[in-house]
């Protein structure tokens, strides 16, 4: 029976909960032995519910590899009571929610949000899921075809490959060998061949295992904890309950075959990995002592002393990485990866000399209780400090760690090291011996030298064994230097309490502005957590105005991050995040986290850029990584291509790939030296600050700056003239015009096409802005029902919004392996004629509630200060400066009428309309390739064929900018 309705301790615990968590928590047996956690957030705009299923690909039969999540596609379809196809997708996404689901080893994870109001209907078509679901003979072919589209779409990535790699390199017998994904030959062609009937075993697989005693549901509801267990009581207890065994598979997968090997692998992408990994023991089972995130944290350090900090300074890696990676309660496997430079490549071997040298300082130091109690006060901040997230992301961790921990740490998982144990810790360090050691080196120098294949995705590759004695060879070749263990952190926060905010603004405020600077201020009035959230664009107009300059600025802004990076490593440990990247008009700088010892860290940074000089090692590894970035821009999957051609034809000052990477051929250091000072001099700083900060610290954080970069004797930068203030434009396409681009893909050896229908519509306006995306709303599902569940085009099918710079306007995204671009291209033109008679039929009532559906997603309220923060930052970076869009377009959606809907979609987006402006991008893969000609003579007229993209832009009218027009006064 389920347990009475109380607030009660289960077995014997509380759950364990942040303590600025106000949410209520309560967990229940139903009575067919389902355990159900259930979470009251009155505060919540959006609810959510995820079921965790105790199976996964390791239960899939020999012969049908993939059928766990070939299943989990099947359940999306229909159920006996919701017997309409889609209807469960098309009912969450009519009603501002998303749906997904994944397949792991042991566990499959479903799992949606929905706005608050239609919370139950949702719930009980979800229910249907595990109760009656129909897994029609008619939908059964149509979404094995979406499967292996799925693993078309994986086949040249290199961590798919590469993980398939070290799984095929283990046990033929343990089911952590096998092909976990599944394709058209393992769900299809191999069954038919043998007799089998697919579709009779994805009914038997799903009773034999879906039990309601292996199932785990996570419920996150606006109502209070009596209502939403009523609600899930009378919902999910008719899920049948068989009495089933959770699946175990004990054992190793590694046996001393797959140990001390050394495997060389030819990836897609440039670039050189080494991925060293040992099996140890299960974190789960000490996930109080955390021996793995003890251990990750000090190999994976990045301060000085640390492995990473030798090998940078040595030039031979630019990344490591280090921890747990995947595990069960049988197995586990500890990783290290590293990104090697061209130099690290060719010292493989002293860096595994160096690699095995910290983990003998480590198991010689023994285990330090100040690194684990200082571990240990990080992560009990994180904890309970953590920022409210979207409802689904939070539930859906929740609900996998039903299945592991105890109850009273469903919510903590082993993010909360608590218990320190030297032996335990010391084990571990100790199973990271060169006896069992995986070494799995990835270079594109190794082709034409590797003697193997693996089956599924092709992986070139060469094995061979390696001696204990060949690794303490490596250890004698390593170079000298100095590792030792990480210093204190001295940006731990030791002040968490919250400022008295006395202005209560409720939007962002110009606080202040000068020559110089600009700043825009807003307290945190709503999410009561220490920590701030400071942006500081520096606009600086020689930035984008060619190629050269637009790679020596993300060089310069890389070279930044290289340098600060031993010292800030310790903020991101502490849970201070910092980042200085690329902006559309020159370079932005962002910190985000607890607010005490920000102020020191954006000093730091500021010193930094006032300082700044080449140095040239570190100027050669960032031009290798650049140059090896741009180089695999020609692995991209083709649909991120098409939407890369798209955003080049209408975005003004932005410079062509391949030009780029003409500039940085040539690039010296020296180059970057003297443009440095060039880029800085003229400079205009937009500044927003928001959170636990009073403001006149927020008005002295930005006098600190313009002291420094401007107000010294010499200055280092001076401010803007009123002609440089920069404003991003946007092309504005001929009405009426259909505009086309072909272009071939640029990986020959990927089959995959794609489309992207882009149709330009207006500029940021509330009424107008409402229309387009009740349209989005409306189209959305029944685009991705008809183009990808029905004529099954491609696994990636989407109908998105698209914001250029306060340019409105809406795309279809397709990518497939089973149809051009062109035929994809016609079947949008056709859905969009199918759309206008769905659109003249709506009723009244369906009008209504799509109208209040959107309603409901734009008064969603923001969950936590970044997420505010973001809101507000697009309006200021834009130049829009709508802080009340939200209420604004909501009130012009109460004022909409269904027939304006229908005059929008008549005048903008339906076929042949006069005022309609459409661009088609056409990236053709391998198997298209022939029909591109064709296609091209094909296009309807009036239209404009796009060759030349850079003259084709600069030739098109231009959208007004917002930037710099109607400015605030103070």
């Amino acid at each position: 029976m389920a347990v009475e309705k109380s607030n009660t301790t289960v077995q014997g615990a509380e759950i364990l909960k942040p303590r600025t968590d106000s949410r209520e928590y309560r967990m229940i047996v139903l009575k067919n032995l389902l355990q159900v956690l259930l979470i009251s957030d009155p505060d919540t705009d959006k609810c959510a519910a995820s079921m965790s299923v105790s199976v996964g690909s390791f239960s899939d039969p020999q012969g049908l590899e993939g059928i766990a999540h070939f299943l989990e596609h099947m359940l999306f379809y229909a159920s006996e009571k919701y017997p309409q196809e889609d209807s469960y997708s098309k009912y969450i996404t009519e009603h501002g929610g998303s749906t997904n689901a994944y397949t792991a080893s042991e566990e499959t994870n479903y799992h949606f949000d929905v706005n608050a109001d239609c919370f139950v209907e949702a719930l009980d078509r979800f229910a249907q899921f595990f109760i009656k679901p129909l897994m029609s003979a008619d939908a059964t072919m149509r979404e094995i075809k979406a499967v292996d589209s799925e693993n078309q779409k994986n086949l040249l990535s290199d961590g798919w490959r590469i993980r398939q790699l070290q799984k095929h390199l283990s046990k033929e017998d343990h089911p952590y060998h096998k092909f976990s994904t599944g394709n058209m030959d393992t769900l299809h062609v191999r069954p038919q061949a043998k007799g089998v009937d697919t579709r009779s075993e994805l009914i038997k697989f799903y009773e034999e295992h879906y039990s309601a005693n292996l199932m785990h549901l996570v419920v996150y509801g606006k109502e209070s904890l009596d209502k939403i267990q009523d609600l899930v009581e009378g919902m999910f207890q008719e899920i049948q309950n068989t009495n089933k065994v959770v699946p175990r598979f004990p054992g190793q997968p590694c046996t001393d075959d797959h140990l001390q090997i050394l495997v060389k692998a030819v990836p897609i992408k440039q670039g050189h990995k080494l991925g060293v990994s040992w099996p140890v023991t299960p974190s789960i089972h000490h996930y109080e002592e955390a021996p793995s995130q003890y251990l990750g944290h000090l190999i994976g350090h990045e301060g000085e002393g640390s492995l990473f900090h030798a090998l940078k300074t040595l030039g031979w890696a630019t990344g490591l990485s280090a921890g747990e990676g995947e595990w069960t309660l049988d197995y586990s496997f500890f990783k290290v990866s590293i990104d090697l430079t061209d130099a690290g490549h060719e010292h493989m071997q002293e860096i595994l000399g160096l690699l095995f040298n910290y983990i003998q300082l480590l198991q010689q130091t023994g285990v330090c209780q100040w690194i684990f109690d200082e571990l240990s006060a990080i992560c009990e901040t994180k904890f309970h400090y953590q920022d409210k997230i979207p409802p689904m992301s939070y539930i859906v961790d929740i609900a996998s760690n039903m299945q592991i921990y105890p109850t009273k740490d469903w919510l903590v998982g082993s993010s909360l090291p608590t218990k320190f144990n030297p032996a335990i810790l010391q084990k571990v360090v100790d199973e990271l011996s060169p006896s069992k050691v995986r070494i799995f080196w990835e270079s594109q120098k190794f082709e034409g030298l590797t003697d193997k294949a693996e089956p599924w995705y092709n992986t070139a590759y060469s094995l061979e064994k390696i001696t204990i004695s060949t690794i303490q060879e490596w250890v004698q070749s390593a170079p000298d230097v100095n590792l030792h263990l990480p210093a204190p952190n001295v940006f731990i926060p030791t002040d968490l309490s919250l400022k008295d905010a006395k202005d209560k603004e409720t939007i962002p405020v110009l606080l202040r502005k000068t020559p110089f600077s600009r700043l825009w201020y807003k307290p945190d009035t709503i999410f009561s957590k220490p920590k701030a959230y400071v942006k500081m664009d520096f606009n600086c107009p020689l930035a984008v105005s060619s190629p050269d300059a637009a790679v020596l600025t993300d060089i310069f802004t890389r070279l930044l991050m290289d340098y600060l990076n031993e010292y800030a490593y310790y903020a991101q440990v502490a849970g201070l995040y910092y980042g200085v990247s690329l902006s559309d008009n020159g370079f932005e700088l962002t910190l985000l986290g607890y607010n005490h010892k920000l102020r020191t860290l954006l000093e730091t940074v500021v010193g930094k850029i006032a300082n700044f000089e080449v140095k040239p090692d570190r100027f050669a590894v960032i031009k290798e990584t650049v140059t090896k970035e741009y180089q695999n821009y020609k692995f991209r999957q083709p649909y991120h291509q098409a939407m890369y051609y798209c955003s080049l034809i209408l975005q003004d000052q932005t410079w062509p790939w391949t030009e780029e990477l003409d500039v940085l051929s040539h690039l010296e250091a020296e180059d970057v030296a003297k443009f440095v000072p060039m880029l800085l001099s003229r400079t205009f700083i937009e500044c927003y600050v928001a959170g636990n900060v009073e403001n006149n610290e927020a008005e002295s954080m930005v006098k600190h700056i313009e002291d420094v970069l401007f107000n010294e004797p010499k200055p280092i930068c001076r401010p803007l003239f009123p002609s440089q203030h920069i404003t991003n434009r946007v092309v504005e396409l001929g009405k009426g015009l259909k505009y086309f681009h072909h272009q071939d893909g640029s990986n020959p050896s990927d089959e995959n096409s794609a489309l992207v229908h882009y149709i330009q519509v207006h500029r940021d306006d509330f009424a107008m802005n409402i229309k387009l995306q009740l349209f989005g709303l409306v189209a959305k599902q029944a685009t991705f029902h008809q183009l990808r569940t029905v004529e099954q085009l491609g696994y990636i099918t989407a109908l998105a919004q698209r914001n250029d710079s306060g340019i409105y306007g809406v795309q279809f995204i397709i990518q497939s392996s089973v149809k051009g671009p062109g035929h994809i291209d016609s079947r949008v033109e056709s859905l969009l004629k199918n759309f206008e008679s769905k659109l003249y039929e709506m009723s009244d009532e369906d009008f209504k509630s799509n109208v209040t559906a959107l309603i409901d997603m734009k008064l969603e309220k923001h969950k936590n200060l970044k997420e505010e923060s973001r809101f507000y930052w697009r309006e200021i970076q834009s130049g829009t400066l709508k802080f009340n869009r939200k209420e604004a377009e909501v009130a012009a959606l109460k004022q909409l009428q269904k027939q304006e809907l229908i005059d929008f979609f008549d005048e903008y987006i339906k076929v042949g309309a006069a005022r309609k402006k459409s661009l088609s991008i056409r990236v053709y893969g391998s198997q298209h390739l022939k029909e591109m000609a064709s296609d091209k003579e094909e296009v309807p007229s009036p239209s404009v064929e796009i060759e030349d993209i850079v003259s084709f832009r600069k030739s098109q009218p231009l959208h007004g900018s917002f930037r710099g027009c109607g400015q605030p006064k103070l």
